[in-house]
């Protein structure tokens, strides 16, 4: 499988997804988008990937690229039915190029913390062997307000409605983070916007901190990716 993979800034890339694909012997093609990298044709491409980013999917005066970013998802959902993955950003991305709505949170969700499968998410093939409750990094002061038609919600957090979703049998997104590695707070702490909100939430040190507690997560955070990535693959081979 060829994967193209739209990048929102550099250090949020696949991350742990990188092992996991070059095990098997897939392969990736990034674009960065705020990089001013063109949108390619999907021609050539197997699947598409969305990742996160420190914008919020409704500034497009600022960020230009989301308008055709976004019809590059439709085109690949519902006129290609290509599978489709989003992180946080290409979760709420998604909602948008498919008719729903995103918005500001009524509470940010920032740190280690725990959601819950949905009675669809414990039926669902994407989160299949997953436990009911488990822990992932959250890092987001947007969320979907409102799912797009026939979208399915498949994991909630007390702040968050929709924490998963998936859109016919190939389509599905996390707002939460998977993708963790050892240097992936770190990493990120360097994007203004992301360290703004682990100052609001954590004080002065709040990156060190948050990098601990995921550093102490990182065994489940292993497991978890490792099943998601299985479960997506599993649900691409559908016909």
């Amino acid at each position: 499988m060829h994967i193209l993979v739209l990048q929102h800034a550099s250090v949020e890339h696949p991350g742990a997804f990188r092992r996991l694909l070059n095990e098997d012997g897939h392969s990736w093609t990034a674009v960065e988008l705020d990089e001013g990298e063109p949108i390619p044709d999907l021609s050539g491409f197997d699947a598409l990937w969305v990742l996160g980013g420190p914008m919020d999917v409704w500034e497009e005066s600022t960020h230009p690229w989301l308008r055709p970013e976004k019809e590059l998802i439709r085109e690949a959902v519902l006129g290609r039915g290509l599978p489709f993955l989003g992180l946080c950003l290409g979760h709420q991305l998604l909602a948008e190029a498919l008719g729903g709505s995103c918005g500001k949170s009524e509470e940010s969700e920032v740190g280690v913390m725990e959601v819950e499968l949905t009675q669809d998410g414990v039926e669902s093939i994407f989160l299949d062997g997953l436990p009911e409750r488990f822990s992932c990094l959250q890092w987001h002061g947007a969320e979907v307000l409102t799912p797009p038609d026939n979208a399915v919600v498949l994991a909630r957090s007390p702040a968050c409605a929709n924490q998963a979703m998936s859109w016919g049998p190939r389509a599905f997104s996390l707002q939460f983070h998977v993708e963790v590695e050892a240097t992936t707070v770190t990493d990120w702490a360097e994007i203004p916007e992301y360290a703004a909100a682990l100052d609001d939430v954590f004080g002065s040190g709040g990156a060190a901190k948050l990098a601990r507690d995921c550093s102490a997560s990182m065994v489940e955070f292993g497991k978890t990716v490792e099943r998601i990535y299985i479960n997506w693959m599993h649900a691409s081979a559908r016909a």
